[in-house]
């Protein structure tokens, strides 16, 4: 069965545009022109990711990230005509996985949806024959890569799967500091952007999660180097 994705933006013509490249590959595709129209079609039916504009009329797009993180895990691609640093920073503050601006390469956004969806789905490898080979328990903190699941003290911390990955690469070497560089070409699986603010985001999001009940710090920055995973 193919990967459903939801295409939320309130230009029509845009949203019929990536339909059509999005149906041309494979994918099945709901459509929502408002922020609205969108969370109650994430109560119908849950995609496999979102494609989600910013500047609509009412519901915001970036308020309806915000709800739509309070509940799902499922990638979202940000979408909008602001191209300023801080409009982006908002975008993955928030909860987006990944942002692009308008104008678009419909080509390029093909292969960020398949990048986003890689990453989301296929770290959801089968599991070995040992459940701990896919288990790494650090005090109250358990990463499990067959379910693609975080605990603490038993509880489940929900991350998006960019930020998963980052705890997973980065707790699967304790100690080893990785550069923002390293952090972005192994979890993105693409070329470095020259901004390293994209990284920086993320690390910020995933400590908070982290921190917020254990008040334990678990990922530590390197000034002028990057960032590791230390008890």
């Amino acid at each position: 069965m193919s990967e459903t994705i939801l295409i939320v933006d309130d230009d029509k013509a845009i949203a019929n545009l990536i339909e059509i490249y999005l149906v041309n590959e494979g994918y099945q595709v709901l459509k929502a022109h408002n922020g609205e129209e969108a969370l109650e079609r994430l109560v119908r039916s849950v995609p496999s990711l979102v494609i989600l504009d910013v500047m609509m009329p009412g519901l915001d797009g970036l308020e309806v990230c915000r709800q739509i993180r309070s509940s799902h895990a499922m990638p979202i691609l940000m979408l909008s005509a602001k191209t300023e640093d801080m409009d982006k920073i908002m975008g993955l503050m928030t909860g987006a996985d990944d942002y692009m601006t308008k104008p678009f390469n419909p080509l390029e956004l093909l292969a960020r949806v398949r990048s986003l969806l890689r990453r989301a789905y296929g770290l959801n490898v089968k599991a070995n024959k040992t459940r701990n080979a896919n288990v790494m328990t650090f005090d109250s903190l358990e990463i499990d890569k067959a379910t693609h699941s975080v605990t603490m003290d038993g509880k489940p911390i929900h991350l998006t799967s960019i930020e998963f990955g980052i705890l997973y690469m980065l707790a699967s070497q304790p100690g080893r500091v990785f550069s923002a560089e390293a952090i972005y070409e192994r979890v993105w699986n693409e070329p470095y952007s020259p901004t390293f603010t994209t990284v920086m985001v993320h690390i910020s999001k995933l400590r908070d999660k982290l921190e917020k009940d254990s008040g334990q710090k678990w990922i530590h920055t390197v000034w002028g180097v990057g960032y590791k995973f230390d008890r």
